[in-house]
């Protein structure tokens, strides 16, 4: 539950900064990058790789590493826990 919280709010602090980067570079978004093992249960963005859902929002447990969010490239190595494969 721990390790939850901190990644959570790991990754509250780098999206908030995305936005304000993001608006500095008149609005052009970053590159991203799938980052598994950090979504909230129901807040993934795609298919599972092991294919036990198909669909974004089907994530049925927090931090599953077999589900996955886009983040902006770089922040899934900064959070503890998460992976890029």
């Amino acid at each position: 539950m721990k390790k939850t919280l901190v990644a959570a709010a790991v990754l509250a602090g780098l999206m908030a900064a995305n936005l304000s980067h993001a608006e500095e570079m008149g609005g052009k978004s970053p590159e991203r990058e799938k980052c598994y093992g950090v979504a909230k249960a129901g807040k993934n963005d795609c298919a599972s790789k092991d294919g036990k859902n198909s669909c974004a929002g089907s994530a049925k447990k927090d931090a599953d590493p077999n589900v996955w969010i886009y983040l902006p490239k770089g922040a899934c190595d900064k959070i503890a826990g998460a992976s890029k494969e």
